[in-house]
């Protein structure tokens, strides 16, 4: 059997058409050029039906004829682009070629096209996939400007977070190094030991911020190959990374030995349970506790939860909690860096994130990720 050229370019991914139509015999020719082009296709016989098949069927295309029972198929164009919900969906008209005060009035309704009867298989394809097209082009578009938008906004209030935790160190080094230089002769050996240690840990906490920008910088920014993961493992790898915090606070960590299977980014995912796991030790009870537990999600998703023993978060913290670089109140220091490189990386795995939590009855912070096949 002979492919259509024309097929070949519409049948790498399928869309969903809706046809509006309640002539029997041009429903048959036209779903039949739809289903050998590789579309989805739906029908209904009067507007009112195709107005309803709209919310049902969330079409990438509608195909309306022009005359029909009940309400035309203007009405239909009308009530759709009246509709923020439905506004965006392109919508081709069907009618004779003598009806050109239908074609302009169609047009001024918002119509992005028209066909003509009898239909032609070839044009009618043409025209589909040229709108599709114009419709993923579109939607690409203004997603990238949102996307510029929120970096731009993203980027004032991330300017401020980043000099506003580089000062405190900064201060420090400064402080000591003077200190160390100005009275070096009559400091006490054990004052010179503590002003050192001080340096030091400034300049770790400055080594922290600088690879906290450059892994926010690579979520952004770098194309990673998602792959089967293990969050057990990389539960063990969180283990070891905090092995000083966990050992100095007496945290206690326990979560299944069973795991399924995930798809992602390890270093990514591996990031986001040790921000979790990290702030389940700070903001803990004494001494602090978490679980790490999972369950499935209906969509092939599975929900990774780290409840800990802390106070909890009151409703006005949870409303700011994954804002972009937002901070608590002045008690909690660390959040708004964590959380938001947290966000965007749960984000960029198709997943979502949060927090369950109540004041006195601690928090559970969750996210997301796909479950391997």
């Amino acid at each position: 059997m002979q492919v259509d050229p024309v097929q070949l370019t519409v049948t790498n991914r399928k869309k969903r058409i809706l046809l509006i139509e309640d002539n029997s015999i041009n429903i048959h020719i036209v779903k039949d050029m739809l289903f050998r082009a590789g579309y989805e296709v739906n029908c209904a016989t009067d507007g009112l039906e195709g107005l309803t098949m709209v919310k049902e069927f969330d079409p990438d295309l509608i195909l309306l004829d022009v005359v029909m029972p009940e309400i035309s198929g203007f009405e239909v164009c009308r009530r759709l682009k009246a509709d923020p919900e439905t506004a965006v969906i392109p919508i081709i008209f069907m009618t004779s070629e003598s009806e050109t005060d239908s074609i302009v009035q169609g047009f001024e309704l918002g119509a992005v096209d028209y066909i003509t009867k009898p239909f032609q298989f070839r044009e009618m394809i043409a025209r589909v996939q040229t709108h599709l097209t114009l419709r993923e082009l579109r939607t690409s578009l203004e997603n990238e400007i949102i996307e510029r938008e929120s970096l731009i906004a993203d980027l004032s209030a991330f300017t401020h977070m980043v000099a506003h935790d580089l000062k405190n160190p900064v201060s420090n080094i400064m402080g000591f190094s003077d200190l160390l230089i100005s009275h070096r002769e009559g400091l006490s050996e054990q004052d010179v030991v503590a002003s050192l240690g001080n340096i030091k840990n400034s300049g770790a906490k400055i080594h922290q911020i600088i690879d906290s920008l450059l892994l926010l910088a690579n979520v952004r920014l770098k194309q990673v190959e998602y792959e089967p993961t293990d969050i057990k493992l990389l539960i063990y790898e969180v283990k070891s990374r905090l092995h000083t915090q966990i050992v100095d606070s007496g945290f206690e960590l326990n979560f299944p030995e069973q795991w399924p299977k995930v798809v992602g980014y390890p270093p990514w995912i591996e990031e986001v349970l040790a921000n979790f796991v990290s702030n389940a030790i700070k903001y803990g009870g004494i001494p602090p506790k978490a679980e790490i537990s999972f369950s499935y999600e209906e969509n092939d998703f599975l929900k990774v939860m780290i409840k800990d023993n802390g106070e909890g978060l009151s409703l006005e913290d949870q409303a700011k909690l994954f804002q972009p670089f937002s901070r608590f109140h002045t008690g909690i220091q660390g959040h708004g860096l964590g959380l938001s490189i947290t966000k965007r990386i749960i984000e960029k795995l198709d997943g979502v994130v949060g927090v369950e939590t109540e004041l006195g009855k601690g928090a559970t912070f969750f996210f997301t990720v796909p479950l391997a096949e």
